[in-house]
């Protein structure tokens, strides 16, 4: 004789993965206005060739563009 078997359906949703990369750059700003907040380019090396002016300005963080805002929210779906 065979013992009973219980058959349970369990709906298994798929968690959507961050991407790693883009979790180390970028940062949410929280509020209704919702904002992602990246830091600027070309920082990396002979920075003593451009002005002060320049470094100074490079310093700031600045925010994604709308235009490039649905792609960013795809790796940050979190």
């Amino acid at each position: 004789m065979r013992k009973a078997q219980i058959k349970v359906k369990i709906k298994n949703k798929v968690k959507m993965k961050t991407n790693s990369s883009a979790k180390k750059r970028f940062s949410k700003t929280g509020g209704k206005n919702l904002k992602i907040k990246r830091g600027k380019a070309f920082r990396r090396h002979l920075m003593t060739r451009s002005n002060a002016k320049t470094n100074r300005q490079l310093r700031k963080d600045t925010y994604f563009s709308p235009a490039d805002f649905p792609g960013i929210k795809l790796l940050l779906p979190y």
